[in-house]
């Protein structure tokens, strides 16, 4: 199965609009494109969660969410507040692996790669090796993220995972000096390629621009 793992630096830096990018293109170039969300939190039932931001802005329809829980905590806590056993990262792994005729998986972490989704100490990065996937790294520019960057990469390999490059998920239209020395200093600091940068408010855009944007801002290896 062809699967791509995004994860972040931190919360709320973009990843979800930065999969729905991913998303866009490899559906525009004719690849039968799947989304998942393993867990979301932070959202009610009725409320609309990432993959229906991901649906809006790429158009693909082929999306999933494995588990919700309603409060903004780490998947593993949130489901043990709610007085639910949550799916582990192996059941998790396996739902996502019925999806395997598509072309592309994109599986979409909530927080960053070590955040424990089951009550076993599962996380990404052990769905992520379940998957054979390589891992793609958002985070937000600024000063002090290349630390960020570096320790998330660091762990990606530490557990023998490919990491795909990194991702700045939301580039401000005025850049401060920190943020574009980060342009030059992030390969080194990842040992792995800057792919791209999503320019500020990206997903506040209609999905015929915000696929324009995604085609001139991210360069996404096959």
């Amino acid at each position: 199965m062809n699967c791509l793992v995004v994860t972040g630096t931190n919360t709320d830096i973009g990843k979800t609009i930065v999969t729905a990018a991913i998303a866009a293109l490899a559906a525009d170039d004719g690849l039968r494109v799947a989304v998942v969300k393993p867990a979301q939190t932070g959202v009610a039932e009725a409320e609309a969660g990432d993959v229906d931001v991901v649906r809006r802005l790429s158009g693909v329809t082929d999306v999933h969410e494995l588990v919700r829980y309603p409060e903004p905590l780490a998947p593993a806590t949130a489901a043990r507040r709610a007085g639910v056993v949550p799916l582990s990262v192996a059941e998790m792994a396996d739902r996502i692996r019925e999806l395997a005729d598509r072309d592309l998986v994109i599986v979409e972490g909530a927080g960053g790669l070590l955040v424990q989704l089951d009550d076993k100490g599962g996380t990404l990065a052990d769905l992520a090796r379940l998957l054979d996937s390589p891992v793609l790294v958002v985070a937000a520019p600024g000063l002090g993220t290349l630390n960020a960057i570096a320790l998330t990469c660091e762990a990606i390999r530490r557990r023998d995972l490919v990491c795909q490059g990194v991702v700045f998920g939301s580039w401000p239209e005025h850049a401060d000096l920190a943020m574009n020395e980060n342009v030059n200093d992030v390969a080194d600091y990842a040992h792995a390629p800057l792919l791209g940068a999503l320019p500020e408010g990206a997903g506040r855009l209609d999905p015929c621009a915000f696929r324009d944007v995604a085609r001139a801002s991210l360069r996404i290896p096959s």
